[in-house]
């Protein structure tokens, strides 16, 4: 476990949580039609609930991989190919408008946040491509935890940080101009992280 596999945790993560999908769009929506009191703890929960998909991956794939070790092969494989298949998407999606915001089914506090998370498989496989390129060998109890921490503490803060910034048009406003190059630049990190996972860079 090495600062520097932390930070590139934290700076794959980033533009991840911040290019639109469900979850983000839910939650700038509802910061901006009933305000930071509401979408904060709805922010909060779809953080929480993104970050125990991070930990599902962590302990599943440990004791899958270990139990069957040709499936560490398969799995890198196809969780780059499916990264490089979000890549794709978010770049050619950089320049469309913004899309609706998912239904908020289940409330919208800190309940609500974590069962839409929960219910979108894609964070799921993110992370689990995602932890398979960045820590490829086998983690103890305290690394998981490190590396738990470090997802939970930034899916936190970028959430926590749009439901509070979007509670102002002014806000949305620079959002939606930042928008092709929040999506550009995710779907490069996912594109080099993609090739790093199939080749074993």
């Amino acid at each position: 476990m090495t600062l520097e596999a932390l930070l590139t945790l934290v700076a794959v993560l980033t533009p991840a949580i911040l290019s639109p999908g469900p979850s983000i769009i839910a939650a700038i929506q509802l910061a901006l039609s009933q305000g930071r009191e509401k979408a904060l703890p709805y922010g909060i929960g779809l953080a929480f609930g993104a970050s125990l998909w991070c930990l599902f991956a962590l302990f599943g794939l440990a004791v899958v991989f270990k139990l069957y070790p040709p499936l560490f092969i398969a799995a890198k494989v196809l969780g780059g190919t499916y990264l490089l298949y979000m890549a794709i998407g978010l770049f050619r999606g950089a320049r469309a408008p913004l899309p609706a915001a998912a239904e908020r089914r289940f409330g919208t506090g800190f309940g609500g946040g974590i069962i839409l998370s929960l219910s979108n498989p894609k964070p799921a496989l993110f992370y689990s491509a995602v932890v398979l390129s960045i820590f490829p060998n086998p983690q103890g109890v305290a690394n998981i935890a490190l590396i738990y921490a470090t997802a939970l503490a930034t899916e936190l803060f970028w959430y926590s940080a749009v439901t509070l910034s979007m509670s102002t048009n002014l806000m949305r406003k620079r959002y939606l101009a930042a928008k092709v190059w929040i999506d550009t630049t995710a779907a490069l990190a996912m594109m080099a992280l993609a090739v790093m996972l199939i080749f074993n860079l």
